[in-house]
């Protein structure tokens, strides 16, 4: 391995699990490798060690980033910049959610069908490129959430090896600060969609301002931010730890709410948590 040869890297590659990880990318790289990769911590660990690997075997990796209608877009050209700094080939590769018609309506198990759709997408431009061995940053703290995408991406062949190895957000975080990652503690990206309640008819406009609410609140320094449409109502989860400051700054806040159009606007006195719009899906 190539990694940097100071203290959190020695240390790091005397992780028995850290080496686990590493001998995965180490028995694949010669069928080429593939990452679906957004820029957030996970597929980031995932990049960093794969091209670590590639270098050594002169083998190229590619990373595959999606841009979709119910992703934030801000992130996109960070991602492209982290995975070109890693040193991988990186393809941005446009998808239409909504080609499958029943997404529109947030169905229960809209997030299998739209990872059906992505990643038949990244099978499909990967393989054409020669590269067969495909990965994404699903992790084992993902078996305790309501995920219906996991099952997608079993049924379509992608591997998961920190979910494989049961390597947790913690551990992962943990690996990519020691490696120098930039985006070690980058707070978790889902799509939009998670915003509103299953069955509500998507609206663009609507996931638009939402977006901007949250990358406003964020601006000000917020770590963990979500906007969740309960109809007129605005619920506005931030960590707990950060309600003090955030009571100091409701005025500006709510001004900026109110300005993109938010009628009702609360903030969830339990803060945030993720999935919080799954706790009546019977899992």
């Amino acid at each position: 391995m190539n990694f940097s040869n100071d203290e959190n890297t020695n240390t790091l590659t005397n992780n028995p699990i850290f080496n686990k990880l590493t001998q995965v990318f180490e028995d694949h790289v010669s069928e080429g490798i593939a990452i679906a990769f957004s820029g957030g911590v996970d597929s980031s660990l995932l990049l960093k060690i794969a091209c670590e690997v590639g270098k050594k075997s002169n083998r190229p990796i590619l990373a595959v980033t999606f841009e979709t209608k119910l992703h934030p877009h801000g992130d996109l050209e960070e991602a492209q910049a982290l995975a070109l700094s890693l040193g991988a080939n990186h393809k941005k590769i446009m998808v239409d959610e909504f080609a499958d018609p029943e997404i529109m309506n947030n169905p229960v198990d809209r997030c299998y069908r739209c990872k059906n759709l992505l990643f038949q997408t990244f099978i499909r431009y990967a393989n054409n490129e020669g590269y067969d061995y495909l990965m994404d940053g699903s992790n084992y703290d993902d078996l305790s959430a309501y995920r219906p995408g996991m099952k997608a991406l079993t049924e379509l062949g992608i591997h998961s090896p920190l979910l494989e190895l049961q390597i947790t957000k913690a551990l992962i975080r943990s690996f990519a600060s020691s490696l120098g990652i930039a985006s070690s503690n980058k707070p978790s990206a889902p799509c939009l969609a998670t915003r509103l309640p299953y069955g509500t008819h998507f609206d663009f406009e609507l996931l638009e301002r939402i977006d901007q609410g949250e990358q406003f609140i964020k601006s000000l320094g917020f770590y963990n931010v979500r906007l969740r449409l309960h109809q007129d109502i605005l619920r506005i989860e931030v960590d707990r730890q950060d309600f003090i400051n955030f009571i100091e700054k409701k005025d500006i806040i709510l001004d900026k709410l109110k300005e993109l159009d938010f009628v009702y606007v609360t903030l969830d006195m339990e803060g945030f948590r993720s999935g919080s719009m799954d706790i009546k899906i019977i899992r």
